[in-house]
């Protein structure tokens, strides 16, 4: 595949030393908002860069890319002047903004639209116009170049999330863009897929003189590829002078954060949860002895369980649910030797899975993209049915966040979101928006949900399956699109729902979230549980998976 500006582009003249990326006082607002996100905003981005843009969740990140393609830019109040290689990104018409800005999306759910691997190649040079003789020779070309050959003809709706996304990136480049923006674009992928995508993204930049732009809130695997990086903060841009100092590995616990139970393990900065010494901060005796004080916390767990008929209440919420814990011996969910698939065409995507889950505590489910997690936690949502084998769950409630937090939002404004389910779940405005405020939802209330960024929306989405009070919450990569935070919040969020007898199940591939916030760590692979230990445990010994 040939370098990309091997031929001439429309519009302006563009020579080596002009920025691929020029922006000039801009400013920007969505409608209804009390405050621009973007303001008085100065940034160049010179070319051949592979930079990284890195900020807090909803700093404007997402904004400011979408506003350098036309055909995504979002509606609002907009001054100042934006050029991708010379020319005015308002005057670029379809086929400019296609050879001169490619897009890809953080979820590639949003951006893939056509049902085979071909058609989803070739359908944004089709919309241009291009000649079938050319269409074949991109396709061709760009499918060689990211080994696409053998699953061409594959269904999308088949490829695992890495190969997904993978998907995305060729097709877009299949249009020859100059500029390559992408919005968090390994967040839903497992470790190796995730070096696979940065390793073919940094091919994409050296081999074919792209310009490549990445918001990112996990800088740390880019910084061997990145050659720039720049801040986003108070709606202006600055360059991070120290590339260093975003590969740094901060805790999620804060000192004030300590107080409900985690306590920093001084061999090599895990944290592990003793709720029956909340006011200690001595480090545990070493991984053996961790273990041992897991073994016997899980002894006295506590099972929720939902009780319209019984007044009392072992402990207050805010949301008004009426959760109720009960000492038990056994596990709150159970799987066992179950059995899923989609349909009879493809193949078992869950294998005699066999899994327990204890209440009280906060559950990771790590693997490969593919290896069965989603369809796990949907089987545990019943949102989908085994064909063979059982699960128990009791008579316990079920929410599921899923991979895109939009399913879950439907309403004009973030107000009108979190009170979907009030007159049901027997909750006001006032806990409302107490929920939202302790999820870093303030000043939100008016704006229309996706007007917010992917952090934000995957926080809202949060707040709204807590307000309900699930005993078993369930959770598909929470921590997509946060920054670090944000981050801090939901895990605190996760460790006083259990705290309060719930329990958590989530499927991620963050793995320092999984490292510090759970109590157990389970990998998936081929449809079943291969192993499940504490966090200390599966990381010392994990080659692969290491956080």
């Amino acid at each position: 595949m040939a370098r990309l500006d091997r031929g001439p582009v429309s519009g302006a003249a563009c020579g080596p030393d002009m920025p691929a990326i020029e922006v000039r006082s801009l400013s920007f607002a969505y409608p209804d908002a009390d405050a621009a996100v973007l303001e008085g905003l100065d940034w160049s981005v010179p070319q051949g860069a592979f930079a990284l843009l890195v900020g807090g969740t909803g700093s404007g990140k997402s904004t400011l890319l979408s506003l350098l393609k036309p055909e995504i830019a979002p509606a609002g109040e907009r001054t100042g002047e934006l050029r991708v290689l010379g020319e005015n990104v308002a005057d670029m018409d379809a086929r400019a903004s296609a050879e001169r800005v490619g897009y890809v999306f953080q979820d590639p759910e949003n951006q893939i639209v056509c049902e085979t691997v071909w058609h989803e190649m070739a359908f944004g040079l089709e919309n241009l116009g291009v000649s079938r003789d050319e269409m074949r020779r991109r396709v061709a070309e760009t499918s060689y170049f990211f080994g696409l050959e053998d699953w061409l003809h594959r269904d999308t709706d088949t490829l695992s999330g890495g190969r997904k996304q993978l998907l995305s990136l060729a097709a877009v480049l299949a249009l020859r863009p100059r500029v390559l923006l992408l919005d968090e674009p390994t967040s839903q992928l497992d470790p190796v897929a995730e070096k696979n995508f940065l390793h073919a993204l940094f091919r994409v930049n050296r081999e074919l003189g792209c310009t490549v732009v990445v918001a990112t809130h996990q800088p740390r695997p880019m910084l061997e590829y990145a050659t720039r990086a720049y801040r986003i903060e108070g709606g202006r841009v600055r360059e991070v002078a120290d590339m260093a100092s975003l590969g740094r590995r901060e805790s999620l616990f804060s000192d004030e954060m300590l107080g409900w139970g985690a306590i920093r393990c001084a061999k090599n900065g895990v944290f592990s949860r003793r709720e029956d010494n909340l006011g200690s901060l001595e480090p545990p005796g070493g991984v053996s002895s961790a273990k041992k004080s897991l073994e016997l916390d899980k002894s006295s767990e506590f099972v929720a369980q939902t009780s319209l008929e019984n007044g009392l209440e072992a402990f207050s919420r805010t949301d008004g649910s009426r959760i109720l814990q009960k000492m038990h011996a056994g596990s709150a969910t159970t799987l066992s030797k179950g059995w899923f698939r989609y349909d009879r065409a493809s193949g078992w995507v869950l294998r005699g899975l066999d899994a327990s889950f204890s209440a009280g505590a906060v559950h990771a489910i790590v693997g490969g993209n593919g290896c069965g997690k989603s369809t796990m936690l949907s089987v545990l949502a019943k949102t989908a049915k085994l064909q063979r084998g059982r699960m128990v769950r009791g008579a316990a409630s079920a929410a599921l966040l899923p991979q895109n937090p939009k399913a879950l939002l439907v309403a004009e404004t973030v107000c009108d979101e979190l009170m979907e389910w009030a007159s049901a779940c027997g909750y006001d405005e006032t806990v409302a928006r107490e929920r939202a405020a302790s999820l870093g939802l303030d000043g939100l209330e008016t704006r229309h949900p996706y007007d917010l960024s992917g952090g934000q929306r995957q926080l809202l989405a949060l707040a709204k399956l807590l307000l309900i009070g699930p005993e078993l919450l369930l959770l598909d990569e929470p921590t997509k699109g946060l920054d670090l935070e944000s981050r801090r919040i939901i895990a605190r969020a996760l460790r006083d729902h259990a705290k309060a007898g719930g329990t958590v199940i989530m499927a991620t591939h963050d793995l320092d979230f999984a490292e510090q916030v759970a109590d157990d760590v389970a990998m998936m692979f081929d449809g079943e549980i291969a192993c499940m230990e504490p966090p200390a445990d599966f990381f010392a010994d994990n080659v692969f998976y290491r956080a």
